[in-house]
């Protein structure tokens, strides 16, 4: 994954008063969960950044490995959860989770269709049916998409979760979710219905032609 650089500083009053007055700043409201305390918790780091910095690793399809300096502290970490207004769809808060060489994450990888599939040149429909495959790894060895082959696949045919295989790479998303189908579409279909209608007249007069003519007295 791509690494960007994310600064912040920290935030001692939480309350909505405060988070509303930063939002005012251009700032956002944001959470840094690490390891589990002794019971049971995350624990968090509360701060803000600056909405110029979130702002490219928020609205890019891309998945970046953030280098978060808070206050003179450094801090590797990854997107978790982000908050929208229900109306105006302005950034509320994010969540951060650190990860570190030791302990894999689970993160879900956008999915990268490659080829033109034998069933799409047969005139049928590629059909995505998820965007992300879900997959856990050291975050060093996370891919920024997941390269998906699918020049031989056919229509009516599908590739699931359980047959891919990417080296390093755990698949967390079920095994029999549907990445990606083939599906008929009426061109094809009236394709392939001209073509059976075609071979049976060529059998047919294949047929006629091949009847001897009765013998003459």
């Amino acid at each position: 994954m791509k690494e960007i650089n994310v600064s912040g500083k920290k935030r001692e009053d939480l309350g909505k008063k405060a988070s509303k007055q930063l939002r005012k700043e251009g700032y956002v409201p944001c959470n840094l969960y690490g390891a589990a305390q002794a019971d049971g918790k995350p624990e968090a780091l509360a701060f803000a950044a600056p909405m110029s910095e979130l702002r490219k690793v928020v609205y890019t399809p891309h998945i970046y490995v953030i280098n978060l300096n808070i206050d003179g502290e450094s801090h590797t970490a990854i997107l978790k959860e982000l908050q929208f207004h229900p109306v105006t769809d302005a950034l509320l808060h994010v969540d951060f989770y650190a990860v570190n060489d030791q302990k894999p994450i689970t993160i879900g990888i956008p999915v990268k269709l490659v080829g033109l599939a034998q069933g799409v040149r047969d005139g049928g429909r590629m059909n995505l049916s998820i965007r992300k495959v879900n997959v856990t790894a050291p975050y060093q060895r996370i891919p920024e998409h997941l390269d998906i082959d699918v020049t031989n696949l056919k229509i009516g045919k599908s590739i699931k979760v359980g047959q891919l295989n990417f080296e390093g790479l755990e698949m967390a998303t079920p095994k029999d979710v549907v990445v990606c189908s083939i599906k008929m579409t009426r061109a094809a279909n009236l394709s392939t219905d001209t073509e059976t209608a075609e071979d049976g007249e060529a059998a047919s007069e294949g047929e006629s032609e091949g009847e001897a003519a009765p013998a003459e007295a």
